[in-house]
């Protein structure tokens, strides 16, 4: 049965969502993609409502298996990364609110999981999203094909600390072997937890 996964690429303004399917062979099919918006006018607690009612219907329409959120790192702009920090606890509320399993993701994890290169840009992501969705049209405003990306990352991860064709000898039957991508993502994970 397929995999469920909503991502989400937090902000305060535009809040990137995502939703994709993944089958057990890793293929991958597009759901919905898309932002929440707030008025930077609105009051803070209002804004951070917004945000959070509008993941509540996500999760309500879509019914995702699980949820993804970008892990936030500290940027130049303090009040941006506020902004992104709040609405990323928004997101994960939501989640927990429901029971959903809900996993972290790196910026550099979810490039090196979608193109195989851990420093693409914003282009190279969204080109492969487009691909490995089969999507004639990018997802826009940018923040929405991150929430895709995220997403899929999720679902190739699978369960906590495995990645998708960890360990040796060939795919279990049934499933595809792993792609380029998802080889050199299970090889920088492996380097990162050896610590090379």
């Amino acid at each position: 049965m397929p995999r469920r996964v909503l991502g989400i690429d937090p902000g305060l303004t535009r809040c990137g969502v995502g939703v994709v399917e993944v089958s057990r062979d890793r293929s991958a099919r597009f759901v919905h993609a898309g932002v929440v918006r707030t008025d930077p006018d609105e009051p803070l607690p209002l804004r951070l409502l917004a945000v959070a009612s509008g993941i509540d219907a996500l999760l309500d329409e879509y019914a995702p298996d699980a949820v993804a959120v970008e892990r936030v790192f500290a940027q130049h702009n303090l009040r941006t990364v506020m902004g992104t920090a709040q609405a990323s606890g928004v997101a994960l509320e939501r989640a927990a609110a429901r029971g959903l399993p809900v996993g972290l993701h790196t910026p550099s994890e979810v490039k090196a999981a979608v193109t195989g290169y851990g420093a693409a840009d914003k282009r190279q992501v969204t080109a492969m999203v487009m691909r490995i969705l089969r999507l004639e049209i990018a997802p826009s405003p940018a923040d929405a094909a991150d929430a895709l990306a995220l997403a899929l990352c999720h679902a190739w991860r699978g369960e906590p600390g495995a990645a998708p064709g960890a360990g040796a000898g060939p795919a279990a039957p049934g499933t595809a072997a792993p792609t380029p991508a998802q080889r050199a993502w299970a090889e920088a994970e492996r380097r990162a937890r050896s610590g090379r």
